[in-house]
C-alpha cells in the first residue's frame, strides 16, 4: 500500500466502523424485538470498537514526540470534560436525570472511548518499551481486570484495560503487516466469508445475556458469573475479535470514494450523534419504535444518513470550536 493509498484505506475503514457505531447505537433500544437485529447488533458489537481502537493506536506512533501528550489533551481529555458536561445538561433536560448534576468521572454513554483512548496513550510510556511482551501483560491484564468485583465504568477503568490490547496490538502493527493481510489471494472473499460466518453463528448460539461480555465495562461477578474460568472465555473472545478485525480489514477498499473523507470527521460523528438518538427515543413511543424493528433497510439508510450529515463540512466548521477547541 503506498502511502496515499493507505490513507485512504484507513479512511474507508473508519467511516464504515463509525457507520457500524451509529446504526449499532440506532438498533440497540429495539435489538430485543427482533432476531435478526440483535444477530447484528451482537456482531457489530463483538469488533467495531476493538477495531476502531487498534487504528487509534496503529496512528500513535509518534507518542514520544515533544508536544504529543498535550496533543492528546487537548484532542481526548478538554472534548470529553466538554461534552460529560453537555450530556449532564441534556439527560436533565430529558428527564433521564431528576437532578443536574455533573460527574465527570463517570462517562457518560459513548464518551468512555475518550478517556480510556487518553489513558491508553498514557500506558504506552510504559508497554511500548516492553513491544510483544508488554502485549502479552496487557492481554493477561485484561483477563485479570475482570476478577476485580469494584472496577466498573468509573473513571471507564474496565473498558481501559479490557480494550488496551487492541490498541497496543495497533501500535504494535507495522504496514507490512497490513500489506500481508491485504496480499493474500482472495482475501476480500475470505473477509467476507468470516464476517458471514460471524453473524451466522451469533444468530443460532449467541445468548442474550451475554451482551456485556462484548460492553467490557463489568467484572465477570457483575454479568452474573464467578467462576476461575471466566478469564478462558475473555481470553476467547480477544482470538474471535481479533479474526473477525482481520475479516473486516481484508474487505476494506484502497480507493478513494466519495464518503471516504467523512472518514477523517469520525469524531465529530461518534460525539454528536447520540443527541439525535436519544432525542428520537424521547419523543417516540416504545410502541412506535418497536414497529421498526423489522425495517432493516430504513434503520441502515437513517444511519447511514446520520454519518453523512455529522460527517458534513459545515457540521466540522460549526462544531470545531467544542469538539477540536479550534475557530
Amino acid at each position: 500500500m503506498a502511502s496515499s493509498r493507505r490513507v485512504f484505506y484507513f479512511d474507508n475503514a473508519k467511516f464504515i466502523l463509525i457507520f457500524l457505531v451509529v446504526f449499532g447505537h440506532v438498533i440497540s433500544p429495539i435489538k430485543d424485538n427482533d432476531n435478526v437485529l440483535f444477530a447484528f447488533y451482537s456482531a457489530i458489537f463483538l469488533f467495531h470498537m476493538p477495531a476502531f481502537i487498534l487504528i487509534s493506536g496503529y496512528f500513535s506512533k509518534g507518542f514520544k514526540k515533544i508536544g504529543y501528550l498535550l496533543k492528546t489533551v487537548k484532542k481526548m481529555l478538554l472534548p470529553y470534560f466538554i461534552f460529560q458536561m453537555l450530556y449532564s445538561v441534556y439527560y436533565y433536560w430529558n428527564g433521564d436525570e431528576p437532578t443536574l448534576k455533573f460527574d465527570l468521572l463517570q462517562p457518560h454513554w459513548t464518551l468512555w472511548f475518550l478517556l480510556s483512548l487518553f489513558c491508553w496513550n498514557l500506558l504506552l510510556y510504559v508497554f511500548a518499551r516492553l513491544r510483544w511482551a508488554g502485549f502479552v501483560i496487557a492481554v493477561v491484564i485484561g483477563i485479570g481486570i475482570g476478577y476485580l468485583d469494584d472496577v466498573g465504568s468509573y473513571l471507564s477503568l474496565s473498558r481501559t484495560f479490557v480494550f488496551f490490547p487492541y490498541f497496543l496490538l495497533g501500535f504494535l502493527l507495522e504496514p507490512r503487516h497490513l500489506k500481508r493481510i491485504k496480499q493474500i489471494k482472495y482475501s476480500p472473499a475470505f473477509g467476507f466469508v468470516i464476517l458471514l460466518g460471524t453473524m451466522l453463528f451469533i444468530s443460532t448460539n449467541f445468548p442474550e445475556d451475554a451482551i456485556p461480555w462484548l460492553l467490557g465495562d463489568t467484572s465477570y461477578a457483575g454479568m452474573g458469573v464467578e467462576e476461575l474460568s471466566d478469564g478462558l472465555i475473555r481470553a476467547f473472545q480477544y482470538v474471535i475479535t481479533l479474526i473477525v478485525i482481520a475479516g473486516f480489514l481484508a474487505i476494506v477498499p484502497k480507493t478513494r470514494f466519495k464518503m471516504t473523507t467523512i472518514g477523517q470527521r469520525t469524531l465529530y460523528i461518534y460525539l454528536l450523534h447520540g443527541f439525535i438518538i436519544k432525542t428520537i427515543q424521547v419523543f417516540f413511543s416504545d410502541d412506535v419504535l418497536k414497529d421498526l424493528s423489522d425495517h432493516y433497510f430504513m434503520l441502515m439508510a437513517f444511519s447511514f444518513g446520520l454519518c453523512l450529515l455529522l460527517g458534513n463540512y459545515v457540521i466540522q466548521k460549526y462544531t470545531r470550536p467544542l469538539i477540536e477547541l479550534r475557530i
